[in-house]
């Protein structure tokens, strides 16, 4: 398949020219399976801090604290590469989605201002920087969810579109919370992790409505996708993604649904289920725009800086992603232990 690709675009596999970008394709592939996992948890978790008791609320934000600083990395090297790597690219891409970039870009700055501010913040005063990393948090994952509805729909600026784009908003923001109320089932015992069955149960179906809604425009609103799906090799693929995600959905339910047992030694594996299902989606979506950065307008190729910039960013990430990579693993050694309270 690599080589029948390269031999269309009139090179050889082994040219640099082609298999650069595909490694910073990987790459970002990486970072944004890193971000929407890692800092995934906590934006669902800011999302649930109104539906939360009061007294319960500190405690949440505080279970974040040994990450908040790690999370912020996913995005920001994520754009940055994308940007490196694809200048030609960036500047069309982001003036189709310069507005969910902008609200995406703000939600991040008030979730990190408020959650300092709060820890700094008189006794009185901490409930209003806590809303505000509700809100942060809240712009963040709506900001995404516009951004993934652009996507699927090619960038159409139709009315019906644009309304499509903002239930893919509504869908994300559930599936954050479904992340985020998986990961306190986790880490938290007692009346907090019991709501956080049932919060984590009431998503879980709208998580599950915005996959197939994202699946089906995918496949309408271009034709080559739709082929792509339905021929006889890639029909026989969909067809077993499906049923992989369908039994994850499944098993999430009936896990959530029995968390109020306290002896359940499987208390982690709705939070890895939902992994593998962010996983399959966000693979689903790679494999149906393959080589396009924009359907049927620029391949990965046609946005590339020259090959000796690439060189250039392909060696500073050889060597910095690696280190920075190692120092957020191992800040995240202890994401799936239980909670040690003092």
């Amino acid at each position: 398949m690599i080589a029948a690709l390269a031999a269309s675009l009139g090179v050889n596999a082994n040219d640099p020219t082609f298999w650069i970008p595909l490694v910073f394709m990987g790459l970002l592939f990486l970072l944004i399976i890193g971000g929407v996992v890692l800092d995934g948890f906590d934006i669902g978790v800011g999302m649930l801090l109104p539906v939360a008791p009061v007294d319960e609320r500190g405690r949440m934000m505080a279970l974040l604290s040994p990450w908040r600083d790690a999370n912020e990395f996913w995005p920001l090297l994520g754009i940055g590469l994308f940007a490196a790597a694809f200048p030609l690219a960036w500047g069309v891409i982001f003036g189709k989605l310069y507005g969910p970039l902008a609200l995406m870009a703000m939600g991040m700055m008030l979730r990190s201002v408020s959650f300092e501010f709060r820890i700094r913040a008189r006794a009185e005063l901490k409930s209003r920087w806590v809303f505000g990393f509700w809100l942060g948090s809240l712009a963040t994952a709506f900001g995404q969810g516009l951004i993934l509805g652009r996507i699927a729909t090619g960038y159409q600026t139709e009315a019906g579109y644009g309304w499509f784009s903002v239930v893919m908003g509504l869908c994300v923001v559930a599936a954050y919370v479904l992340l985020g109320a998986a990961w306190l089932v986790m880490r938290v015992d007692g009346d907090l992790q019991r709501r956080a069955a049932r919060w984590g149960r009431h998503a879980i179906r709208w998580t599950a409505v915005g996959m197939v809604a994202a699946s089906v425009m995918l496949g309408l609103a271009n034709a080559g996708i739709f082929y792509k799906w339905s021929n006889p090799g890639g029909f026989a693929t969909v067809a077993g993604v499906w049923a992989i995600m369908l039994l994850c959905f499944s098993g999430a339910e009936m896990l959530l649904a029995r968390v109020p047992r306290e002896d359940s030694p499987y208390q982690w594996l709705p939070f890895v289920l939902c992994i593998v299902l962010y996983w399959l989606m966000l693979a689903g979506l790679g494999y149906s725009l393959f080589p396009y950065l924009i359907l049927d307008d620029m391949t990965l190729w046609d946005g590339t800086a020259s090959i000796e910039s690439m060189r250039l960013v392909l060696s500073a990430a050889v060597v910095g992603v690696p280190v920075v990579l190692v120092f957020n693993l191992w800040a995240y050694r202890s994401v799936f232990g239980k909670e040690r309270r003092g």
